[in-house]
């Protein structure tokens, strides 16, 4: 029997496999010190699980409605209200099992069969591969590191065709941390108005920046760029709830309904518990929020420092999520390795630091670095690097 072409065509999540791994090693005995989880370290804040104890003991454990319960709805226009300025309805939200499954159900109802979407690279591993589900075209544009991993308007301009749907934008991104300043979504948004394009704005980690920079969403700086914007967000990295897998989209009405009829032959709905958790999450005291956020902060220092010291290893200092991403094509030739896929390899087997290679983003002469771990164990894994690098080179 053979599978569907669909599936044929996916690339493996080089985050999952190295992962996995890493894991495998761990249970074999080996002190390894993983760097590839896309996850805070720390546990959901005790507010939250405590909202999820009493949605169980209140009988909160039904079916709800496709496109999620009206509370955590109107929680999330209150958010997007607060924290944006922006005004939606509930008819404009979908509450999905993960930011994941709103960018996956979103691609779903957009594309037809050869209909393009331009993806910035680096990228999220997942991108390309949810296009390609939805038979649509990823179009890569290869953003320069020198411009700290952003594209300009100018490329988006030269990228676009009359197949093209919509473009990606991740501010703060995954893999880079880097953010798109106002002026630089103004000015890729004039692009997106001339050519009529949807604009696919994934702000999943906009809560964890460490720098005096605000994120902004492009669909605040006007009606046009609001209407033509869909927001893709979640509480997986903000409030450490990964595992609760609670996202949600806003946008247009007629988007977000043909995304809840889908939902509705897909999921059913997200977990009931799991979105009263959500509730209390938008709702709550987000202290735990800051202090996790801080946490980060001294980590991204204290890494970002470290690894500038390894001979070959070049690093843009990011301004948001929780990833490093250096280019390490130099300290892997000087290593004799033929190219930086080898080189994590390699760094696994011998030292135990398990990183995800750039290849997997789009950007082959860099690596992943998740600094969602203790100081501890981030200062020993640059401490490993530098040795397995000292010991190739000499």
């Amino acid at each position: 029997m053979e599978l569907a072409k669909r599936v044929q065509s996916l690339t493996p999540s080089s985050t999952l496999a190295i992962t996995a791994k890493a894991k495998a090693l761990k249970a074999e005995g080996h002190d390894v010190i993983g760097l590839g989880a896309g996850e805070p370290d720390f546990n959901t804040p005790e507010y939250i699980l405590n909202a999820a104890k009493r949605a169980m003991d209140e009988g909160l454990t039904k079916y709800t409605p496709a496109g999620g319960v009206p509370e955590l709805k109107n929680a999330i226009t209150a958010k997007l209200q607060r924290d944006q300025n922006l005004n939606y309805t509930n008819e404009q939200i979908i509450v999905t099992t993960g930011a994941k499954h709103a960018l996956f159900t979103l691609f779903q109802v957009l594309l037809n069969e050869g209909d393009e979407v331009i993806v910035p690279a680096p990228y999220w591993v997942s991108y390309p591969e949810q296009i390609k589900l939805a038979e649509g075209q990823p179009v890569i544009v290869n953003a320069e590191e020198s411009n700290q991993f952003k594209i300009t308007p100018e490329q988006l301009e030269k990228a676009v065709t009359s197949k093209t749907k919509a473009v990606i934008i991740n501010s703060p991104s995954n893999p880079t941390g880097m953010m798109y300043s106002k002026e630089e979504l103004q000015a890729i948004g004039e692009v997106c108005e001339k050519h009529d394009l949807l604009i696919v704005s994934d702000e999943i980690y906009e809560k964890l920046i460490y720098t005096e920079e605000q994120h902004v969403s492009i669909a605040e700086l006007s009606d046009s760029l609001y209407d033509r914007t869909v927001i893709i967000n979640g509480v997986s990295k903000s409030h450490s709830m990964t595992g609760w897998r609670i996202g949600f989209a806003a946008g247009r009405k007629d988007i977000i309904k043909a995304m809840s009829n889908m939902a509705s032959h897909s999921t059913s709905n997200p977990t009931s518990i799991a979105q009263y958790a959500a509730l209390a999450a938008y709702t709550g005291d987000e202290s735990a929020v800051e202090e996790m956020r801080e946490a980060f902060s001294e980590r991204l220092d204290a890494l970002h420092g470290w690894l500038t010291e390894i001979p070959g290893v070049e690093c843009e200092k990011p301004s948001g999520a929780f990833y490093l991403f250096p280019n390490v094509q130099k300290a892997a030739e000087s290593c004799g390795f033929k190219g930086v896929d080898e080189w994590v390899k390699a760094l696994l087997d011998e030292e135990k630091v398990a990183l995800v290679p750039g290849s997997g983003f789009g950007s082959p002469e860099n690596v992943r670095l998740s600094y969602a771990t203790s100081l501890d164990q981030l200062q020993q894994a640059a401490e490993r690097i530098k040795r397995f690098v000292k010991n190739h080179q000499s």
